[in-house]
């Protein structure tokens, strides 16, 4: 069986990529600490990847396989000096969050932004397989994609965790742990230097 190609994700793939990470990330840490009901959950992760690709997808550094089931969202350096690298501030669709669940979103961006370096790199804001594809290698091809971007700009690459499964699964695909944050969720901040 051949590998389906990587392709750079488009408008009409909004539906697709939102619909693999909502089931991909059902129990992370993080969406679970930001949206811990299981009735609201759906909508607002929806939301909250729905607000990433937005700002993505005209930057051509969202790549995807397999018609959305793996997905790597990626953020170019020069778009991690206007703010948190995660959901922004203020949208239209976090208007429709409940106050708690805006305050959990923004607190938890803030941390992050405040602890990633200051020198410029990718950042992998999303890696995300819906559970239908998974185990196939297709995140690590669609990560590969953007670490090639970053590599070819000389600059490293950036990410952070709070799935403890992840950070080894990370080490075995060349990062190493950088820093770490233990609030509001234990984070790991991992790096990989262009090759």
């Amino acid at each position: 069986m051949t590998t389906p190609e990587i392709t750079i994700a488009t408008p009409t793939d909004r539906d697709a990529v939102i619909g693999s990470l909502v089931a991909a990330f059902v129990k992370d840490p993080v969406l679970r600490y930001l949206f811990p009901d299981e009735e609201t959950y759906p909508r607002y992760a929806a939301t909250f990847f729905g607000r990433l690709f937005d700002k993505r997808v005209h930057r051509s550094s969202i790549w995807t396989i397999g018609g959305g089931a793996s997905v790597a969202i990626w953020e170019p350096p020069a778009e991690l000096s206007a703010g948190p690298p995660a959901a922004g501030h203020g949208s239209p669709e976090e208007a429709r969050y409940p106050d708690d669940v805006l305050a959990r979103v923004q607190g938890y961006d803030e941390a992050v932004h405040a602890a990633l370096p200051t020198f410029p790199f990718w950042y992998l804001g999303v890696l995300g397989t819906h559970p239908d594809s998974a185990g196939r290698g297709w995140g690590r091809a669609v990560m590969r994609a953007g670490l090639d971007r970053a590599a070819e700009e000389g600059l490293p690459a950036i990410l952070e965790t709070s799935n403890p499964g992840n950070v080894e699964l990370y080490r075995r695909a060349g990062w190493e742990v950088v820093g770490s944050l233990s609030e509001p969720v234990p984070t790991w901040i991992m790096q990989q230097s262009p090759r």
